[in-house]
């Protein structure tokens, strides 16, 4: 499975033409106790780098932004229910939602782990 990552801290794994995202490692540590999370709707399209949703710590909110192009297929209700899911298991367990690509080219001008870990570095 490809994992990719974008400069604004949210990563994507890849599977078929579907995208798991949610916010990284770093993401989490930076905004410290995840206690909400606005999830975008299924079904709803956004362009890359749109605000797709909204993840509020204990020191302060953060917008997620739509990693690629397409549409919202699944969103994480435990996630919804649990938000310090996105702080434990932030790779895992704590994703946020799932998109349908509809622009796989989008994907090449990503991070890979190496780009994004010299980023964060």
């Amino acid at each position: 499975m490809t994992i990719k990552y974008t400069p604004d801290h949210e990563w994507l794994t890849i599977d078929g033409d579907v995208a798991t995202v949610g916010i990284t490692h770093h993401a989490q540590d930076a905004l410290g106790d995840v206690v909400f999370v606005d999830l975008p709707e299924v079904g709803k399209t956004f362009a890359q780098k749109d605000v797709a949703g909204v993840v509020e710590s204990v020191k302060a909110a953060a917008d997620v932004y739509m990693p690629v192009t397409g549409e919202v297929v699944a969103v994480n209700e435990a996630l919804r229910d649990d938000p310090a899911l996105a702080n434990t298991d932030p790779l895992g367990a704590g994703w946020f939602f799932k998109v349908k690509l509809s622009a796989p080219a989008e994907l090449d001008a990503l991070l890979d782990e190496t780009a994004y870990s010299a980023l964060t570095a």
